[in-house]
């Protein structure tokens, strides 16, 4: 885990566009997930998350409200516990963009809201997105 074993801060946007929400395939971890990444240095957690939507995956959104708080423990193949992540997610619109994959989104689908929970993610993720999609409208 880090060194002083403290969490990493973090941030994601679940951003929906015509009723669904956008998600990622992670390269590693292999589970899908909002798009999201740390918050540098002197950041806001609501820039970050525009900034790692943008990066990761080309869109982008407009924040509507904070949609909850997550930690969430990245394991090496061994199981072993390498990092903790403090991860603040947003709820947002979807404004510009098609999304597309790159170096940590392997694949990026619009996803119903009500089929997350059949895929492999991380954990808490449906209930993440739940009070995204109801703070969205």
């Amino acid at each position: 885990m880090s060194q002083s074993g403290n969490s990493i801060p973090a941030a994601s946007v679940a951003v929906f566009r015509d009723g669904r929400v956008l998600l990622a395939l992670r390269a590693r971890p292999r589970l899908w997930s909002l798009p999201g990444g740390r918050i540098e240095p002197g950041e806001t957690a609501e820039r970050a998350a525009l900034r790692e939507l943008r990066e990761e995956v080309g869109v982008e959104a407009e924040i509507v409200a904070p949609a909850g708080v997550r930690e969430a423990v990245w394991r090496d193949r061994n199981g072993t516990a390498v990092a903790r992540f403090r991860i603040e997610a947003f709820a947002a619109r979807w404004r510009a963009g098609e999304p597309t994959t790159g170096a940590e989104a392997i694949e990026v689908r619009w996803v119903d809201p009500d089929k997350v929970g059949d895929l492999e993610t991380t954990e808490g993720l449906a209930e993440i997105v739940a009070t995204a999609r109801r703070l969205v409208g």
